[in-house]
């Protein structure tokens, strides 16, 4: 009897679970299925190259908007297109243009609308019971 097959994915599957981009990867991850096994390697002991992905970028479009805390479609908004790196998201932070405020602002009245409509959900108990 033989053994299983090891569970893969794409490398493009496996960069979105690091929190990576892909371009910005070394070939040899890029050019080869990924195991579980081996992300699960590649997150409990990152190797240097990832290491260094994660700190300064090029960071994917939604580590750019978490790290500026705005929605992806903020970013669309302001004209933010392409990777970042941590760089050019600290200048823009530091800078804080008035897009950024508007759609940080915007951010937040939704997250509150949405907290405050699970709690009255929650208040209002389970249906149908």
């Amino acid at each position: 009897m033989s053994s299983p097959k090891p569970q893969t994915m794409k490398p493009q599957t496996a960069a979105k679970k690091l929190g990576v981009l892909l371009a910005a990867t070394p070939a040899e991850f890029r050019d080869h299925p990924v195991s579980r096994t081996e992300l699960n390697d590649l997150q409990a002991d990152p190797p240097e190259w990832l290491t260094e992905l994660r700190r300064n970028g090029p960071h994917p479009r939604q580590e750019v908007a978490r790290r500026l805390g705005v929605s992806n479609s903020g970013l669309v908004r302001g004209g933010v297109e392409g990777p970042l790196t941590t760089a050019q998201i600290k200048a823009l932070l530091d800078e804080m243009p008035s897009w950024l405020v508007a759609e940080r602002a915007s951010l937040e009245q939704v997250r509150a609308e949405n907290a405050r409509l699970r709690a009255a959900r929650a208040a209002d108990g389970p249906e149908g019971l």
